[in-house]
């Protein structure tokens, strides 16, 4: 088995390699992964076994002396074949630390994938990281409705989505990017003094190149957008990206209705995600916001973070 750093040619063969992966999303494309190439150093990996054929695969990038699987994205992690059993993942972990050791790499930061986003199970990297001394740094709660089996709204939440129903708000997917982005700007900025992590034309581009897979929907209130969320749509997991709504949309309730919406939606995948509630690396609770998304029917998941000396 062998362990080689990805280059721009080999896009089309890591491509493929996450297509046929276990737990690999369109996220991991590098069509997606390669949007912004120019805020973080590359440095992803390829699992090669004595055939020559690609068994796995790590999305990275490197900071400093710091290995990460990868800044750019949520979760990554070792994105793995069917025929990458737990041995062959012991193997791979060591060969791997050892290149990147070689490479100057002191510390490995490393996100995998969670398990609702795989596509069969895929946890063999997490015994290896068990294995080779790894220290959970960051457990972040998002918050999950089985689809198969959901718990449903509470009573809170369907007394909303009737109201704002019969109030006349209407829900349709969406192509207003422009007019949703800043109403996500203008709530981000006013509530956290921050920006969406994708500017406008950066989120018009994801979607032009995974138009199956990034979509927006929204309720509007006499034609004006009140809420949006943008999904991310793998195959198992309907995620939102991005949740807003005006101070109208608040004073309505709109966002019950919507998620009401979506959710009959997108009932092909296995899960819907609300996302993360958390600051400090998961030390802060939103309770308010957990609260929430519970009244919807969701429970936690945990996306962890583990660091490793090489």
């Amino acid at each position: 088995m062998t362990i080689e750093r990805y280059t721009p040619q080999q896009s089309q063969e890591w491509d493929k390699a996450v297509e046929t992966s276990r737990n690999g999303t369109f996220l991991h494309m590098r069509a997606y992964m390669d949007y912004h190439a120019d805020r973080f150093r590359d440095f992803s990996l390829l699992a090669r076994d004595n055939h020559g054929d690609v068994i796995a695969v790590l999305p990275a990038n490197a900071d400093g002396d710091n290995i990460h699987s990868h800044q750019g994205l949520t979760f990554g992690g070792w994105l793995m074949s069917s025929p990458a059993d737990a041995n062959a993942m012991m193997d791979i972990w060591g060969l791997a630390s050892k290149f990147l050791r070689t490479n100057g790499f002191k510390r490995l930061i490393y996100k995998p994938v969670p398990h609702i986003y795989h596509k069969y199970p895929a946890e063999e990297d997490l015994y290896a990281l068990f294995r080779a001394g790894g220290r959970l740094d960051a457990a972040l709660i998002s918050s999950a409705i089985d689809l198969s089996c959901p718990l449903g709204f509470n009573r809170t939440a369907k007394r909303y989505a009737q109201s704002a129903e019969k109030a006349g708000v209407t829900v349709e997917e969406s192509d207003n990017w422009e007019e949703y982005w800043e109403i996500l700007i203008n709530l981000l900025a006013g509530r956290y003094n921050a920006n969406p992590v994708h500017t406008i034309e950066e989120i018009k581009l994801l979607r032009s190149r995974f138009p199956h897979n990034i979509k927006l929907y929204t309720a509007s209130i006499n034609s004006h957008i009140a809420a949006g969320v943008v999904i991310y749509l793998s195959d198992t997991v309907a995620h939102c990206q991005y949740i807003a709504t005006t101070q109208e949309g608040r004073d309505a309730k709109v966002l019950p209705l919507l998620f009401s919406h979506i959710i009959a939606s997108v009932r092909d995948r296995r899960y819907f995600d609300f996302g993360t509630s958390n600051e400090d690396g998961g030390r802060i609770l939103n309770e308010g916001l957990i609260h929430q998304k519970c009244g919807f029917g969701a429970r936690a998941i945990v996306f962890n973070t583990y660091s490793i000396p090489l």
